[in-house]
């Protein structure tokens, strides 16, 4: 079949990022709680499996950026939407230890190949600009939170079993829009001559400064993902109730990113992320002293104001530094530098936890 499109359309993308991070939103309340409480395995053990996933979704980032530049961008991403649809529909049959964690990391792997695929596509759109094309993949990502971290608590009550059969309708979804929408000619990286594809070293210094920040972000970001859903338990607060704590944080989103894109789009990026992540660093102070689910509700408004604002201009950031024949590359950076934060916040917050406590953990997030 001849391809025919030149560019990607903007509502696939969106649906796409929908999908993958709908699913995706299935497992990050109930990653950490399932193994601590059900498959009775420490918090250390789950931090060091949390570990090993981001460590893939690093490898699968790195896969999907190489082999979009130099290979298919099309088939890379069949093979990484395949991959994670693969693992969940195993997981709806086989889901004790140590099966889930391995079908745990065949998913990181296939969403690292797929993120990375589809922050590279939305690079090579020229029909929107940068900073509209990332904001709507921003709200696409959290319409996607919206609908995971919505059904997953009320779903874990009718079993395990149907959250997983749940995750794989999203993932099924996203490999059919991959397969029918994203055969696009993309210029790949070897027909770009080499001066036109050079980042200049200043950018290239503030390239590698911006995914320092992303990692520290994230490295913070991931404890609400992981250890809070246990620490919340632990204080007798309904798993629901944490899910719902999700649900708030992407609905505020959805409604409040218009807004806040608007309020910022005549300000630096640098400026826009700094705002962002100084909300960040202060919703973890209140966390010392959280009893009630009143206290956490108010935590999760300044932790997504921070969110709503910082975190989308974080890839635009990124785009700008770079030229066109090295987007692949440079998403991929920004992928990994995520996922490594994703990968050593879960373990660092499990051993304190498991050594110390609680408080002196969200003290050291305070910065």
């Amino acid at each position: 079949m001849i391809n025919t499109k030149t560019e990607l359309r903007l509502p696939p993308l969106f649906m796409a990022t929908l999908m993958l991070n709908a699913g995706a939103a299935f497992m990050w309340p109930l990653t950490t709680v399932y193994m601590n409480k059900t498959l009775g395995k420490s918090l250390t053990t789950s931090g060091t499996v949390l570990l090993i996933m981001s460590l893939l979704m690093i490898v699968g980032n790195y896969i999907g950026g190489f082999l979009f530049d130099h290979w298919s961008p099309y088939l890379t991403g069949l093979i990484g939407a395949g991959l994670s649809l693969a693992a969940m529909m195993t997981l709806i049959f086989f889901h004790g230890w140590p099966v889930y964690a391995i079908m745990l990391f065949v998913s990181s792997l296939g969403d690292g190949i797929t993120a990375t695929v589809q922050n590279s596509y939305a690079a090579t759109i020229t029909s929107s600009s940068t900073r509209r094309i990332f904001n709507l993949m921003y709200i696409g990502i959290n319409i996607g939170a919206v609908i995971g971290t919505l059904l997953v608590g009320y779903l874990l009550d009718l079993g395990i079993t149907v959250v997983f059969l749940a995750t794989s309708v999203c993932y099924l979804m996203l490999f059919l829009l991959m397969l029918t929408e994203f055969r696009v000619t993309v210029q790949p990286t070897q027909d770009v001559k080499e001066t036109d594809v050079k980042v200049p070293q200043s950018n290239l210094r503030v390239i590698w400064l911006v995914c320092l920040m992303i990692f520290a972000i994230y490295a913070s970001y991931t404890l609400w993902e992981s250890v809070l859903s246990v620490h919340m338990t632990n204080l007798h607060i309904p798993f629901k109730n944490y899910s719902l704590l999700w649900t708030l944080n992407a609905v505020l989103i959805v409604f409040g990113q218009p807004l806040t894109t608007k309020l910022f789009a005549k300000h630096h990026l640098s400026t826009q992320v700094g705002v962002g992540v100084s909300f960040l660093a202060v919703s973890f102070f209140p966390l010392i002293f959280a009893k009630q689910y009143s206290t956490f509700v108010i935590v999760m408004v300044i932790l997504t104001l921070g969110e709503m604002i910082g975190f989308p201009g974080l890839p635009t950031w990124i785009d700008t530094l770079a030229k066109n024949g090295s987007k692949g590359k440079y998403q991929g950076m920004f992928n990994v530098a995520l996922s490594m934060g994703r990968a050593v916040g879960p373990l660092f917050g499990g051993v304190m936890i498991d050594f110390f406590n609680y408080q002196i953990l969200f003290f050291t997030q305070v910065r």
